[in-house]
């Protein structure tokens, strides 16, 4: 296995015998809605959605099980064929001997090259591979073959790329007979599939997709066309024959068909065979690949006008790299530039997941594209930070999503703020769906200073389930519709404020018999799905509780900003607002209160609205937020026989404590800790405890730091499924990045940042070996227990590992506008007394340059000055944000500690 190095300060990578290496892949997509992903031996997949890939739809295991790719052969005169991808039958033989190709993998930002090195055959060739940054789908490839002999080489060069043209569901369903639907064409320039129908779950509709491969040669001062084409799979391997071992290929045999003719009915392949090529010593020729859509022939005519060509292909690859580079508008330059080039991977996976959602790469194999409720929050926290200016608008349509009953719909559109009704009526609810809102909004109000966004309204999504999904509305219909309706028909709107306040109140009265937000259908940890009865999330009430008192902070701002002494809501909400505190004590009584109130918004709402004194609200938000606190803390905190300490994070549906000392051993589960710490329910001192409880039963660095839970040795089915998993595994005791980033966060927060940083370091030290993750640069969803990088590129972790990089260890962070620097690096991220950073702040390019002269720790030191472009601005940590308004497109600003 070779080694990975970076080679600028952009993340470009090179990498040796990446074939050697299984389960690779990369990702190439663009904002039109190109998704591919590539393999070393350019195996993978192209689509747009689940119902329309080009080429076949492949999981993890269909990687090296497939024997498709999107292969190039060079039949050479004396020697026999070659694949420049590595994919022959020959080639796939001689991996573990000393007759192996040599090859090198470089890979940046959206493109991928390969090149490759054979001493039998006397050829080199470099593949290079991107998705242009258009408006166009279409994925472009480049093939460079080089003569590296001392005589001249004559070859026959054959494009042979396996082409699917349909939905994933075909793959098992109707695999034969959606290829009768196929209308096959050979064009000038390539091979043109346009079906007739689409059979898969929209029903059977006439197709409107045209699917493309298209190929040209360099010849003398012009592109050269294909000289015959096979488009029909079994004839192109022939009889015995598969895509590694292909007849036509192997018999050096001209393919059977010609320009302009058509067959229909079969599976096909873009075979295209060029004339034959002679090249001298070192000499080389070039050819250019498109595979793409259209939505019709003459869209496909287009394609190949426009990129069939090296000049454009080099154009476009250039123009692609400094669009992607332009978008990744943070950066780092610290003491460790190994971990400044990771984090420019980490900081480009949040669009990564804008563009594939959850799904359509092989790792994600289990959804059918789109995102979730926590998708739409999470993402939204990397582009306030990447591309703010389209987040205000995103933020009020994502609350459109939420119910009058403070849970939300679990379906999403398309389209920007669209939910979509169950209609297979399953109730659906995650306990912890209600506080993610708050977090994202509360960052953008801090980053942006626009306190009024508060005030902003949408409507309430509606559909058949309410009460918490405990009921049924009968009475509601399609005819409704799916907003939230008043009692005179009319369409229901509140504010942000009203929404927020909604999800956190609600969640408030729905507790256990241990006065804990019940568990419900699950939390974050979706495996936790089996404790619907009696379970509960202490672990996410620390988070609900701790969100109450920041809102309440908010909420004093808003007022003290604006002058005005109250907020509007709706009049039901005062059932959750005018609540005696001796009721919090009482299980009964919230049970009352959160039904009562249900009752009243459970077909519609009256629409009438009520002036709340913003003071009285903020006292009542304090209690219930301090009341969680106490209780969490009174109840709890649990001791080991071994005489650590830390928070119980969950009832099971029997109505037990999960964390604690039992005959099969400790169990300690990470996710309590971290929101007990990041809400300030764990005193400084329960802090020190938990870190040491961490370290001593969930830290293990051969996997990568902080496991997200013990082994508790049995398949708790009173829990969650996430108990059959193999222990070490997704979420039963893998280091789950994403929870292992907020612990960092959390411990940065609240003052502890070596501890912090062990988290943060532990794992990217982990991931940035590839000899011991082997994936390429970039945080994976979670590592497994052989400690290999599992479900690359799209986690929700990179956006928290953006945020706690720049806003905490960094320390440049947003205070209702106002630019504030609170740094906790280290004395050794320090590169001479300096670290530095790049990044946007209120559309302006701030770089911001810590001089650290006494190489003093975290902790240890303060901001003694602010200079901004060279002018000293004053001794304090803060510039005010009547001060950024004065930034031009960018500011110099540094900051001396001492």
């Amino acid at each position: 296995m070779g080694s990975l190095k970076y080679i600028d300060k952009k993340g470009t990578f090179t990498l040796d015998n990446p074939d050697l290496t299984s389960y690779m892949y990369f990702p190439l997509a663009n904002e039109a809605g190109m998704m591919s992903a590539i393999t070393p031996d350019l195996g993978g997949d192209i689509k747009l959605d689940q119902n329309t890939f080009l080429l076949e739809p492949v999981s993890s295991e269909n990687l090296h099980n497939n024997k498709s790719s999107r292969n190039f052969w060079v039949y050479v005169e004396g020697k026999g064929a070659w694949s420049v991808t590595g994919r022959s039958a020959m080639q796939q033989a001689q991996l573990f001997t000393d007759k192996k190709d040599d090859v090198k993998l470089t890979a940046g930002i959206m493109w991928h090259e390969i090149e490759r090195k054979s001493d039998e055959f006397g050829l080199s060739a470099k593949i290079t591979s991107f998705v242009p940054s258009t408006d166009d789908k279409v994925e472009l490839t480049k093939i460079v073959i080089t003569n590296n002999t001392e005589g001249e080489v004559e070859f026959t060069p054959t494009v042979a790329i396996p082409m699917y043209a349909r939905s994933a569901s075909n793959i098992r369903d109707h695999r034969h007979v959606t290829s009768l639907l196929h209308r096959t064409y050979t064009i000038k320039d390539g091979v043109v599939i346009n079906p007739t129908l689409t059979f898969d779950e929209r029903g059977h509709n006439l197709n409107k997709v045209y699917y493309a491969a298209l190929a040209k040669m360099t010849g003398f001062e012009k592109m050269v066309n294909p000289e015959s084409f096979c488009p029909v799979t079994e004839e192109f391997i022939g009889n015995g024959g598969n895509f590694e071992n292909p007849y036509y290929v192997m018999k050096n045999m001209p393919l059977p068909y010609k320009e302009g003719e058509e067959v229909d009915g079969y599976e096909t392949v873009a075979a295209m065979q060029f004339e034959k090529v002679t090249l001298m010593p070192k000499q080389s020729r070039t050819f250019v690949v498109a595979l793409g859509y259209g939505e019709s022939m003459n869209d496909i005519n287009e394609l190949s006008k426009k990129y069939l060509s090296v000049e454009e292909f080099d154009k476009y690859l250039e123009e692609t790299k400094e669009f992607w580079q332009k978008k990744i508008n943070v950066s780092y330059s610290s003491a460790d530039k190994e971990f400044d080039n990771w984090m420019h991977w980490v900081n480009f996976q949040p669009m990564l997941r804008r563009i594939y959602g959850c799904s359509f790469l092989p790792h994600h194999d289990y959804g059918k594209g789109g995102r979730g409720w926590r998708d739409l929050w999470q993402d939204c926290l990397a582009l306030l930070i990447m591309e703010p200016a389209k987040v205000r608008g995103m933020l009020i349509d994502n609350f459109g999503g939420v119910r009058l009953d403070g849970t939300n719909a679990t379906i999403i559109g398309s389209k920007q703020g669209e939910f979509i009704a169950d209609r297979n009526n399953i109730t659906r609810v995650w306990m912890d769906h209600g506080a993610w809102p708050y977090l994202t909004t509360e960052l953008y109000i801090e980053q942006s200073g626009d306190i009024e966004f508060l005030t902003e309204k949408n409507a309430y999504f509606k559909d058949p389930q309410v009460c918490r999904g405990e009921q049924k509305d009968l009475e509601w219909n399609d005819a409704q519709g799916n907003k939230q309706l008043t009692n005179d028909g009319e369409v229901y709107e509140g504010t942000v404020l009203e929404h927020m306040l909604m999800q956190h109140l609600t969640s408030f009265y729905d507790v256990g018999e241990h006065n804990h937000i019940r568990l419900r259908g699950a939390d974050w940890n979706d495996g936790l799905d089996m404790a619907d009865e009696r379970g509960e999330s202490v672990a996410f009430t620390a988070l609900y509780g701790g969100n109450l008192g920041n809102m309440a902070k908010l909420i004093k701002s808003y007022a003290d900003m604006t002058g005005n002494e109250t907020v509007e809501l709706a009049k039901e909400m005062l059932l959750l607002l005018n609540v005696d505190p001796t009721v919090y004590d009482s299980i009964d009584e919230k049970h009352e209160v959160l039904y009562s109130y249900c009752e009243q918004v459970k077909h519609s709402v009256s629409g009438e609205k009520v002036n709340v004194k913003c003071t009285e609200l903020c006292t009542i938000l304090n209690r219930m937020s301090q009341w969680i606190a106490e209780h969490i803390r009174n109840t709890e905190w649990i001791k080991s026989k071994d005489g650590y300490s830390w928070f119980n994070g969950y009832y099971d549906n029997h109505g037990n404590a999960v964390d604690g000392d039992f005959e099969s051993g400790v169990r300690m589960m990470i996710t309590a800790q971290v929101f007990t710490i990041m809400a300030g329910t764990a005193t400084k001192e329960q802090i020190k405890d938990i870190t040491a409880a961490a370290d001593k039963y969930l830290y293990d660095e051969k996997v990568g730091g902080y496991r997200l839970n013990t082994d508790f040795k049995e398949v708790k089915t009173d829990l969650g499924r996430l108990f059959g998993f193999a222990y070490g595994h997704k979420e039963n005791g893998a280091v789950f990045c994403h929870m292992a980033t907020m612990y960092a966060n959390a411990l940065y927060q609240r003052g502890f940042a070596k501890e912090g940083y062990q988290v943060i370091n532990t794992l990217f030290k982990h991931c940035n070996d590839y000899k011991v993750s082997g994936i390429y640069p970039g945080v994976p969803e979670y590592i497994s227990q052989r400690g290999r990088g599992m479900y690359h590129y799209l986690t929700g972790a990179a956006s928290w590992m953006l945020l706690t990089v720049l806003n905490e260890m960094y320390g440049v962070k947003g205070e209702i506008g106002a630019l504030k620097f609170k740094p906790k690096l280290l004395a050794k991220q320090f590169e001479n007394g300096e670290a530095s950073v790049s990044c946007m702040f209120r559309g302006t390019n701030i770089h911001v340059t810590y001089k650290n002269g006494m190489c003093k720790d975290a902790g240890d030191y303060k901001v003694a000055v602010i200079y901004i472009d060279g002018q000293r601005y004053g001794e304090t940590d803060t510039i005010a944000k009547e001060d950024v308004d004065k930034f031009g497109d960018k500011a110099d600003i540094v900051v001396v500690l001492q």
